[in-house]
Parts: structure tokens; C-alpha cells; sequence
């Protein structure tokens, strides 16, 4: 058994309070909310009022005055051993992605307007990067936000917006300045009402079904200059600084998750027999459990390590490529070759190998393609 040293005892205290509160308000409703394609706000807004929101905000704007993203890190693992990916999502998006937007870009004005309903769980966040016609190339998009008095004139579309339904406050990435390309991009914050904003459809995917996703649409939308984060033109680098953390939490949900199929996995080979005996004894059966387990371990360790790195400051765009494409790769094989060991139960919807075999397609997708981190790792090696 692998030991880890990434975590104290107050961590591992935390990780019992995660795991009571995603068993008893999370797990119960996720057959229900991957029928309904969203989950309730009202288990959000408890999340707020058990300081699962917002640990690392500082006490003044309502968060726990944690500056320690492991607590996040265990609350996202603890997602994954539960199997209710998608119902959690809303969370770890909300801590992990979008809250650095505000805590690292927002002026403390800012921070005292939307920083404590955002820990209280009264409002949930969403970040709106990909449009229709431009996926990981943030420096293409069409949308444009135009100076007009005290107001910026925002129009656009956007699409696969997690939270896109839930979210009563979304970051949104548009050019202030079209002439320009990276240098031309900033980030301004949508509130729920704002006249000519309206949300598409919760789009249908193949997995993730409780993680509502929608497409967002701005018509005119007159958005108060001082929903500007940071300054006119430097959005697309505020993405840039939180892009690594973003792809570093996708990486952890990965082993995570593939950690808990590979138990589930791991339980139903001992209980299933076939020709008389369990399958678990079964030469082919051993070798497959022994080829995930020494992969999950060496995915774990260099997890941890990336994540240590991230915690001093050092963890870098390329290393963070390195672990979001590697593991949500690994996440994708061991899901399959779980669903495998399972035969044809793996294939039943009763079985939770098949929801996380569909839901771990995307991992290899969202955050940045695993072909564009490839790209992001190759330039730093023949620069």
C-alpha cells in the first residue's frame, strides 16, 4: 500500500467531515440528479454552511482563512471515492477554478461584493472561456466587451460552460480590444439579470450528466466597468496564472477517480466467479490489477509531488500540462479496463463502472485538450 506524505492530521480530520457531508447530502440525490441534468442549488448553499466553500478566502470576505489548497484537494479526492463526479463538480469548479479569479484579480471592493455569498454558497461561479468556433485557442475568440462611459457593451456567445446553469456569477473572457490578440482580452464578471444575458440549453453529453453545462449568450449586455477584473487587456494572462492550478485539479480528480473504480473493481473480481472460482484468481485478472495498481501508485507520487511544487509557488504551466494530459490519459485506461474485469455487467448502467468509464471521456478534453498540453510541453523542450 502506497504511503502518502502530502497531508497532516488536521487535513485527514477534514477529509472525515468531506466525506459525512458528500454521503449524507451528495451521494443519496446523484441517481436523481443525473436523471434531472443538474444538481439542487440547496446542496451548494449547505456546502457554504459547512465551510466547504471558499477555505482558502480570507476571513474578512466570509471564507475559512486557509491558505492551503490541500484542504481542496482532499475534498475533490473525496468527490471521486464517493463516485459522484459529476453531482461535485459544482464545488470543486467553484474552489478550485473560478475562486482564484476573484481572490487573486478582484480589488478588495470586488472581494467584499462577491466574496461571501460566493463562501456562503448564495452565489455559485462559472468561468466562460470556449466559444462555439474556438476551443483551447483563448487568444481567437470572438466576444467583445466595448468601453461605452461607466459600461462595458458585452457581446458573444459561449459554450461547455460548467455551472452554466447554476451560476449566479461567470467569468467571462472577451476582447476589449479586437485589434489585438492576447494582449486584447479581458475578464469581466456577469451577474444572474443582467439584461441581454441569457442561457442556452443544458447541453446532453455522453457522461458528467448531473454537471449541468449550458451554452451562455450576450446581447448588448451592459456590464458596470467595475466588474472588470484586474486591468483593461490583462485577461488572457490572469488565465494564464490560473490555468496551471485549474489543470493540476483536473489531474488530481483523474487518479482519484481511477483510484476508486480500480477499488470497485478490485471488490467485484473477489465476490464474481466464472468456471468455478473467483475471477480475482485468474492469472489474467491478477496481471491486469497488478499493471493499475503499480501505475496508479506512480501516478500518485508524482501527483503529490506537482501539487507540493503548486503549494510554493513552483509549480509551472509545462508541469502542469505534464499531469493534466498523463493523467486523465491513465484515468481513461484503467476506467476501461476496469469495465473489462467487470464483463458484461461493466456495460449495465447499475454498475458504477459504467457511469465512470462514460464520465472520464471528458477529462482528456475540457481544461485544455491533452493534444494542446503536448504542444505546451513540446515548445518548452525545443525552445
Amino acid at each position: 500500500m502506497l504511503k502518502r506524505t502530502l497531508f497532516a492530521d488536521d487535513h485527514e480530520q477534514f477529509r472525515q467531515s468531506a466525506r459525512a457531508f458528500i454521503e449524507a447530502e451528495i451521494v443519496p440525490h446523484a441517481d436523481r440528479w443525473e436523471q434531472a441534468g443538474v444538481v439542487d442549488v440547496e446542496m451548494f448553499k449547505k456546502a457554504g454552511d459547512m465551510g466547504f466553500l471558499g477555505i482558502e478566502v480570507d476571513e474578512r470576505f466570509g471564507g475559512g482563512g486557509v491558505e492551503d489548497w490541500r484542504f481542496n484537494v482532499v475534498f475533490n479526492e473525496e468527490i471521486q471515492r464517493a463516485g459522484v463526479m459529476a453531482s461535485g463538480m459544482c464545488i470543486t469548479l467553484h474552489n478550485d477554478i473560478c475562486m482564484p479569479y476573484f481572490t487573486d484579480m478582484a480589488n478588495d471592493d470586488q472581494k467584499a461584493r462577491w466574496l461571501p455569498g460566493m463562501c456562503s454558497g448564495d452565489s455559485m461561479a462559472a468561468i466562460a472561456m470556449t466559444e462555439p468556433g474556438t476551443g483551447s485557442d483563448l487568444a481567437g475568440i470572438g466576444t467583445t466587451a466595448i468601453r461605452d462611459g461607466d459600461t462595458y457593451i458585452l457581446n458573444g456567445s459561449k459554450t461547455f460552460i460548467t455551472n452554466g446553469i447554476n451560476s449566479s456569477l461567470v467569468i467571462v473572457a472577451a476582447k476589449t480590444d479586437p485589434t489585438q490578440k492576447h494582449r486584447g482580452m479581458s475578464l469581466l464578471v456577469v451577474e444572474e439579470g443582467m439584461e441581454g444575458f441569457t442561457r442556452g440549453r443544458n447541453l446532453e453529453k455522453i457522461g458528467m450528466h448531473a454537471q449541468d453545462t449550458a451554452e451562455l449568450f450576450f446581447s448588448d449586455v451592459r456590464v458596470p466597468a467595475e466588474n472588470l477584473l484586474g486591468n483593461e487587456g490583462e485577461g488572457f494572462f490572469g488565465l494564464v496564472r490560473n490555468l496551471p492550478r485549474e489543470r493540476l485539479s483536473l489531474a488530481i480528480s483523474a487518479v482519484a477517480h481511477a483510484r476508486a473504480v480500480f477499488g470497485w473493481t478490485v471488490d467485484y473480481v473477489k465476490d464474481r466467479t466464472a468456471f468455478g472460482q473467483p475471477i480475482s484468481g485468474f492469472q489474467n485478472t491478477k496481471f491486469e490489477l497488478a499493471e493499475m495498481q503499480t501505475e496508479l501508485d506512480i501516478a500518485q507520487v508524482f501527483l503529490d509531488r506537482q501539487t507540493e511544487a503548486y503549494l510554493a509557488g513552483e509549480l509551472t504551466a509545462e508541469d502542469a500540462a505534464e499531469a493534466k494530459w498523463w493523467t486523465t490519459r491513465l484515468e481513461c485506461d484503467v476506467t476501461d479496463r476496469c469495465l473489462q474485469l467487470h464483463g458484461g455487467y461493466g456495460y449495465m448502467e447499475e454498475y458504477p463502472v459504467a457511469r465512470a468509464w462514460r464520465d472520464a471521456r471528458v477529462q482528456k478534453i475540457y481544461g485544455g485538450t491533452n493534444e494542446i498540453m503536448k504542444e505546451i510541453i513540446g515548445r518548452q523542450i525545443v525552445a
